[in-house]
């Protein structure tokens, strides 16, 4: 996976998910999702020096998002205390919302870094092999 396909997750608006499955890239947290119309997406962070971002939390159930049409995607960040001792030099909430008729998700991943790298997931487009080798193999 490189930068050309990154997408930002309103990509996603518009779309019927099939298949959402939390699972491990390259040793990260990962999410990865299959839409109708055979389009394939993982959620994750690839990992540097001096950081550390993973899923915090994930509020609602996936099942609800299945075979209905997405009406919102979206990436909010937003800085909330936390115990300082736990954290590098700077941090970071991101949050993911994904909502159908039936229901939504928010993914919370949290992140913490010296200050000089990323500290939120990114969002990319991948190839059906990539999603059926990563999700069969890692899949939680």
């Amino acid at each position: 996976m490189g930068f050309e396909n990154y997408r930002d997750i309103d990509v996603l608006k518009g779309k019927t998910l099939v298949e959402v499955e939390r699972s491990h890239y390259d040793s990260n947290d990962a999410l990865f999702f299959k839409t109708a119309d055979g389009e394939f997406y993982i959620m994750t962070h690839n990992q540097d020096c001096c950081e550390n971002v993973y899923i915090d939390d994930i509020c609602g159930d996936f099942a609800d998002l299945l075979n209905e049409e997405i009406l919102t995607a979206e990436e909010l960040n937003n800085d909330y205390p936390v115990d300082e001792e736990c954290i590098e030099d700077t941090y970071t909430w991101t949050f993911y919302h994904l909502a159908t008729f039936h229901g939504d998700v928010t993914i919370r991943w949290f992140g913490t870094s010296n200050g000089y790298y990323s500290e939120s997931a990114e969002f990319y487009k991948i190839s059906e092999e990539d999603y059926n080798v990563h999700v069969n193999r890692n899949s939680l």
